[in-house]
């Protein structure tokens, strides 16, 4: 992941926009030269986060901007996407279809929750006609389920399979799992509840890294690395070079001993 500084207009924006994208910039080249097999995009430093309905046209075209960035610095091949916090999933794909992206990551797709912002709606629907609206079909839309950070308790009687079901019900492209925080990791039990029973990719969402990797890696069809990625192994940090170079010495063996 690249963890874009706080944007334009956010209560932690430094006055630095040049910055930011240069840093951007650094990170895509980074993950170039290492040969990650895709690369998301979010503003994740934009806290406290709002609503989508609140999301300005200054996120958009920021983010815009950055994605357009990492698109030209990695090979054609490798796949692209970006996140907007919070739930700003239809400003997602309008981001996607200008800068030319693969897919996008999506809160709220089925179900209801109680997040840290507010309440989020299920948006399936409406997501896939905007889809459809502006052409953005080719935009893969993979969804978290049971968000982390949020409360469930509206939909407790809803197990983690049937929320599976219902998203792949509702045309969801890969479904995401992750543990209750940023940086935890999912569950064993909600891995073994879906593991085998998807007819879309399974992706684990937070809390990999190369010491536990392996008990996802013939269970999952992808993974998602923040934290790990950074000093201290906090999303807060600056990405460590070291940490990117050893996960992926580790994913070459895997898939070497898999051959």
């Amino acid at each position: 992941m690249i963890h874009v500084d706080a944007l334009p207009g956010t209560p932690q924006y430094a006055g630095n926009w040049e910055k930011t994208i240069e840093k951007v910039r650094n990170e895509a080249q980074l993950y170039k030269q290492h040969q990650l097999d895709a690369v998301l995009v979010e503003n994740m430093h934009d806290v406290p986060y709002v609503q989508d309905r609140l999301l300005g046209p200054e996120i958009v075209a920021c983010m815009t901007r950055v994605s357009h960035v990492v698109r030209s610095i990695l090979p054609k091949e490798t796949p692209c996407g970006v996140q907007i916090l919070a739930s700003g999933n239809r400003h997602a794909l309008a981001v996607a279809k200008a800068s030319q992206l693969q897919f996008i990551r999506a809160e709220g797709f089925v179900f209801g929750h109680v997040a840290d912002e507010g309440y989020t709606n299920a948006c399936a629907g409406d997501l896939l006609r905007y889809r459809k609206q502006i052409d953005a079909e080719d935009v893969l839309v993979l969804t978290d389920l049971k968000k982390k950070h949020s409360s469930h308790a509206i939909t407790a009687d809803v197990s983690l399979l049937e929320t599976a079901h219902a998203a792949e019900l509702f045309l969801t492209d890969g479904i995401i799992i992750t543990g209750t925080a940023t940086g935890q990791a999912a569950s064993p039990k909600d891995l073994q509840d879906l593991s085998g029973k998807l007819k879309v990719p399974l992706i684990i969402g937070s809390g990999v890294t190369k010491d536990n990797i392996q008990q996802y890696f013939n269970t999952a069809e992808a993974v998602i690395i923040g934290s790990h990625f950074k000093h201290k192994g906090s999303w807060q940090e600056d990405i460590d070079e070291h940490a990117v170079e050893n996960f992926m010495r580790r994913i070459c063996e895997l898939r070497k001993s898999d051959e």
